[in-house]
This record gives structure tokens, C-alpha cells and sequence, in this order.
């Protein structure tokens, strides 16, 4: 993520957003844009050919959702982080559903997967099937789906993602099986 000096200057800034300071809001991004883009960057590398939007458009997108939030409240830089994956998953699923949608050109095409294994961060062709999948998951295992959330749109590594769950770096690796094995089954089963 980022080198620990960064860590307290990030946490010190959330903490004077939350107090109020909206000048603060202007010193965060510079410290955090190039570890948001390197995450959008990861994910959008591995979205469909002819995807328009660039990952800074993306970083500039998520960022206003965070910063622009009445209610959040960041505990610390990893809680941010988990935020700002979460709101990469939420504009990429919402691009994908108006791409989608037939209102918009768009048609419900399938795409096979091969089952057997999902990398992190791996094409799954339909973002919105996973999105409901996730959705489902979430409803039961709630850490496994943050973990996914994390690993699959916020572009963490295993470890990373251990870190921001305040789990070991193993039972990261066991969320991400569950999760994954999870989510194919559905998608599996949807496409049946």
C-alpha cells in the first residue's frame, strides 16, 4: 500500500475531515491519488476490450464519492482504502449495468469462465452478475465478501487485504477460496 510515513499523515487528515476541516479534503488526495490509481489502473486493465474509461477518470470519480459522503468516517488509511474499493466497485458495476441495459444499445451477452480457478483480479465478463453474486455472499459472509471486494475491484493483494480486515494474511487466503468457490457457483448456476 503505502510506506508507513504516509499512514499517519493520512490517518491524521481523515480525522480533521471528520472533525469538520474541509481544507483537509485538499491535502488528502495528493498523498493518496497515485495509490488509488494504481488500483484503478489494476482493474481496468483487466475489464472488457473497448472499455472508455480511464483510471484516472476513475480515481477522480471514486474520490468525489468518498470526499463528498456526509456520513463517512474513516477509522484509519486501510478503512479509506476499503472505502475506495468499494466505491471503484460500485461506479464500475453502474457503468456496467447502463452499458447493459437495452435502453442504452446495450444486449445481455453470457461470457463462458473457465471454473476451476479466479485470479485476483481476473475478467469474470459480466461486472453486474458478479455484483449480485457478491450481494448474495455479503448476506451470510460478510468478511469473505469485503475480502473479495477488496482483492477483486479494489485490485489488493492478499496481504494488503489482510491488513485492511485486521485478519491474518492466511485466513485472508481461506476468505478468498470460500469467496471465490462462492461466487463461480453462482455465476455458474445463473448461467445454467
Amino acid at each position: 500500500m503505502q510506506p508507513d510515513g504516509s499512514m499517519h499523515d493520512v490517518t491524521r487528515i481523515l480525522e480533521a475531515i471528520q472533525g469538520g476541516d474541509l481544507k483537509a479534503t485538499d491535502e488528502l488526495l495528493p498523498i493518496v491519488y497515485n495509490e488509488l490509481r494504481r488500483l484503478a489502473a489494476q482493474k481496468l486493465s483487466h475489464e472488457r476490450p473497448g472499455q472508455t474509461l480511464q483510471a484516472t477518470a476513475l480515481v477522480h470519480e471514486a474520490y468525489i464519492r468518498l470526499v463528498g459522503e456526509q456520513d463517512a468516517e474513516w477509522e484509519n488509511r486501510g478503512h479509506f482504502f476499503a472505502a475506495a474499493a468499494e466505491a471503484m466497485r460500485r461506479i464500475l458495476v453502474d457503468r456496467a449495468r447502463r452499458r447493459q441495459s437495452l435502453r442504452h444499445g446495450g444486449a445481455h451477452k453470457r461470457v463462458d469462465i473457465e471454473l476451476d480457478n479466479m485470479p485476483a483480479n481476473g475478467p469474470l465478463g459480466d461486472v453486474a452478475a458478479v455484483d449480485r453474486a457478491l450481494d448474495q455472499l455479503a448476506a451470510s459472509n460478510t468478511p469473505e465478501a469485503k475480502l473479495f471486494t477488496l482483492r477483486y475491484f479494489g485490485g489488493l493483494t492478499n496481504d494488503e487485504a489482510a491488513e485492511v480486515l485486521c485478519v491474518s494474511s492466511r485466513t485472508a487466503k481461506r476468505y478468498w477460496r470460500y469467496a471465490c468457490s462462492w461466487i463461480l457457483r453462482e455465476l455458474d448456476g445463473s448461467q445454467a
